[in-house]
């Protein structure tokens, strides 16, 4: 029987530096898309696609993200007085209950599967999800709940993948593409940051992935890897000898918030659907790109 996927893992513990000055004292995560933080997005998508239960894996000076999912006494109790029903509703129905969120230390910048390995003893043994909320992923419906849909056919791990230019390879882990099943298909094969030359394909890892807790033990048998990092494509590429792995090319837009241009993308993209702000905003941004002479 395959297990349901319960929990959630958000590596949020990484520094921010592209984002320096914003970042000194603001955590990345709590950047806004337009009126929601990057991590509030990540987690929205989770809860979307059925987890009840979130693991944050934090660092140095990310308290504000711990305070971000908890309650906000004073400030709710200005709104009551003031009659702002709207706003409360808002900041109700965004909290998660109880007991549902749970917070751990990487003490040290090791990579991403170091960042993962720290969460073992909160999800145990068990399957789980693991989202990297710089890849902000608009799909409707969202991109782990798809994702899911695979897993419940398949079990074994999925991984999120999407094309991308074959001279972009390099900055990313690279699946090889095996027998297909429905919208799945089956992955022979990863490589984390190869040549052009050498890639199996291009498609890459998106940052949404489906894990069986076997990938814990590969991951404390990884020395540093690709960036002098522990990478989770080694760990994966470990426990593929074992356990199926599926790849899901899904329906949706990345955008890398990781970027400068790929937040401000995704600021764009965010704004423009918008009820209350997309036709406004749309005309302010006709206006800004004719003062800039126009698009090319």
């Amino acid at each position: 029987m395959i297990k349901r996927i319960k929990k959630a893992v958000f590596p949020v513990a990484g520094l921010g530096t592209r984002f320096l000055p914003a970042t000194k004292a603001v955590p990345k995560e709590m950047l806004t898309i337009v009126d929601r933080p990057v991590i509030q997005l990540a987690v929205d998508e989770a809860r979307e696609a059925g987890c009840e239960h979130f693991v944050f894996v934090t660092g140095r000076n990310k308290s504000v993200i711990e305070d971000h999912f908890d309650k906000q006494y004073e400030l709710e109790s200005t709104l009551r007085r003031r009659g702002k029903s709207e706003e409360l509703a808002l900041l109700e129905q965004d909290l998660p209950g109880a007991g549902q969120t749970s917070f751990t230390r990487q003490q040290e910048p090791l990579g991403l599967g170091h960042a993962v390995w720290c969460a073992r003893e909160l999800v145990g043994n068990e399957p789980f999800a693991l989202l990297l909320p710089d890849m902000l992923i608009h799909a409707r419906p969202g991109c782990l709940k798809q994702m899911m849909e695979v897993y419940e056919m398949t079990g074994g791990n999925v991984i999120a993948v999407e094309e991308v230019p074959r001279e972009e390879v390099h900055r990313y882990g690279v699946v090889n593409v095996g027998e297909r099943n429905g919208k799945a298909f089956r992955i022979d094969g990863m490589v984390e940051k190869p040549k052009r030359e050498d890639a199996p394909s291009n498609l890459i890892i998106s940052g949404r992935y489906i894990l069986q807790p076997e990938i814990f033990a590969e991951i404390a048998e990884q020395g540093p890897g690709s960036g002098g990092e522990i990478q989770i494509t080694d760990a994966m590429i470990g426990l593929m000898q074992k356990q199926s792995f599926w790849g899901l090319k899904f329906a949706g837009t990345t955008y890398d918030c990781g970027h400068k241009l790929g937040f401000l993308a995704a600021n764009v993209a965010y704004g423009l659907e918008r009820e209350d702000l997309g036709a406004g905003f749309k005309s302010a941004l006709k206006r800004i790109i004719a003062s800039h002479g126009g698009l090319d």
